[in-house]
C-alpha cells in the first residue's frame, strides 16, 4: 500500500485496479499516511493559505427531482424563495467590504433566472467588483447559455457530476438526468474557457469501491480546476431521507488521494464536512483542502436552502463569523486567504 501512495504522490496518477485497491484496504493507517502526504503536497503548493469564497444561495426554486436533493421540485415541505438582484449585489457589497474577493452564485435550476436576467446580474457583479472572481453553480444549461454568461463576466462553473457510474446516477436521479448530459456540460464549459469544478458525493446511496473508482478515473481524465466532494448526508422529505449518511472517515481519505491526483486542484473543506462532524473543516484542510466557502446569504434565508438536514449556516460557517473562522484556521496552523485564488496561481 506505501508504494501505491508513493507512485500516486510522485507520478499524480494509478491504475484503476490500484485506486480499487486502496480503497478497498483504507485503514486507518493508511488514511493517515494518504492525510500526511496530502497535507504536505497542499503546504509545498500554497503553503498555509485556505482560499476563501462568498457563497450567495440565490434560490432554492429547482426543476429537477433528484432523489436526495432537499430543494427538490416535488419537496412541498420546503420554504421557497428568490433573491432579487438588488439583494444579490447587497451581499456582494457585504462580502466585499469582510475582505472576499471571489462570490459564488449557487441556485436550483430555477426557470425565472433566464439567461436575460443571470447575465444581468452577473455582468453587474463583474462591474461593480472588477477585480473579483464570479464563479457559477446553477446546473446544467445550453452551451449558448454557458457561453452568454461567460461574456458577462462568470469566470469559474461548479457542476458536481454526482457519480461517474451510469447505473448509480440513475439509482439517485429521475429519468430525464442523464450522467451523460452532466458530462457533456461539465466539457461544454472547460471549452469555453470556465475554470470548471466537478465532485461528487461520499457514501451515497448505492456507491461502492468500484464507482468511487470511476469518479477517480473521470476526474483524472476531465482534469477540473476545483473539485467539491462531501459526505452525502439524508434530507428527511426526499425519498432517500432515511438512508445513512456517508462518514468523516471516507470523505478525509478521498479528499486526501484528490489533492495526491491533482496537486494544483481547489479543494474546498465543504459545509457538509463541518455538519457531520464539529471540526470537520478542519480535518478536511488536515487531508489536503485549501478553500472554505462561508455563507454570505441574508440570514432569513440560510436555512430555507436546504440540500441536506440540520445544515450549519451560522457562527463560523457564515460569511460575518470571518474572525471566527480565521482562529479555528489559526489554531491548526493556516491563514485565510483575501485574493481570488485562481487556479494556477
Amino acid at each position: 500500500m506505501e508504494q501505491r501512495i508513493e507512485r500516486l504522490a510522485r507520478e499524480h496518477t494509478l491504475p484503476p485496479e490500484d485506486f480499487r485497491a486502496l480503497l478497498a484496504g483504507m485503514t486507518p493507517a493508511v488514511r493517515e499516511n494518504l492525510r500526511r502526504r496530502a497535507r504536505e503536497a497542499a503546504r509545498a503548493r500554497f503553503g498555509n493559505r485556505i482560499y476563501t469564497r462568498g457563497l450567495i444561495e440565490f434560490t432554492n426554486y429547482c426543476r429537477n427531482d433528484c432523489y436526495y436533493c432537499g430543494i427538490r421540485r416535488s419537496n412541498a415541505a420546503a420554504q421557497r424563495y428568490r433573491l432579487t438582484k438588488e439583494e444579490i449585489l447587497d451581499c456582494c457589497r457585504e462580502g466585499y467590504a469582510l475582505g472576499f474577493r471571489t462570490f459564488v452564485l449557487q441556485g436550483g435550476e430555477d426557470g425565472y433566472f433566464t439567461d436575460d436576467r443571470l447575465a444581468e446580474i452577473v455582468a453587474a457583479i463583474r462591474a461593480g467588483y472588477p477585480d473579483c472572481a464570479i464563479t457559477l453553480s446553477v446546473g446544467e444549461r445550453s452551451r449558448e447559455s454557458y457561453q452568454r454568461l461567460f461574456d458577462a463576466g462568470a469566470n469559474r462553473y461548479l457542476l458536481r457530476h454526482e457519480t461517474a457510474d451510469c447505473a448509480h446516477y440513475a439509482s439517485l436521479h429521475p429519468r430525464e438526468l442523464s450522467l451523460a448530459h452532466r458530462m457533456e456540460c461539465l466539457y461544454t464549459l472547460k471549452e469555453i474557457g470556465y475554470q470548471v469544478g466537478a465532485g461528487f458525493m461520499v457514501g451515497s446511496p448505492g456507491q461502492t469501491v468500484d464507482t468511487l473508482v470511476k469518479d477517480l478515473c473521470f476526474l483524472q481524465e476531465l482534469h477540473p480546476q476545483m473539485v467539491g466532494i462531501g459526505p452525502f448526508i439524508p434530507q428527511k422529505d426526499t425519498p432517500l431521507g432515511g438512508e445513512k449518511a456517508g462518514t468523516l472517515e471516507d470523505t478525509l481519505g478521498l479528499l486526501a488521494i484528490i489533492r495526491l491526483m491533482l496537486p494544483d486542484v481547489l479543494l474546498p473543506a465543504t459545509t457538509a464536512l463541518g455538519t457531520i462532524h464539529p471540526r470537520g473543516r478542519e480535518e478536511g484542510i488536515l487531508s489536503g483542502a485549501n478553500v472554505v466557502m462561508p455563507n454570505l446569504s441574508p440570514a432569513a434565508v440560510r436555512r430555507k436552502y436546504a440540500l441536506y438536514d440540520n445544515k450549519v449556516s451560522f457562527g463560523e460557517e457564515a460569511a460575518q463569523g470571518w474572525r471566527l473562522l480565521e482562529q479555528r484556521m489559526e489554531a491548526i496552523g493556516y491563514t485565510l486567504a483575501v485574493e481570488r485564488g485562481d487556479y494556477g496561481d
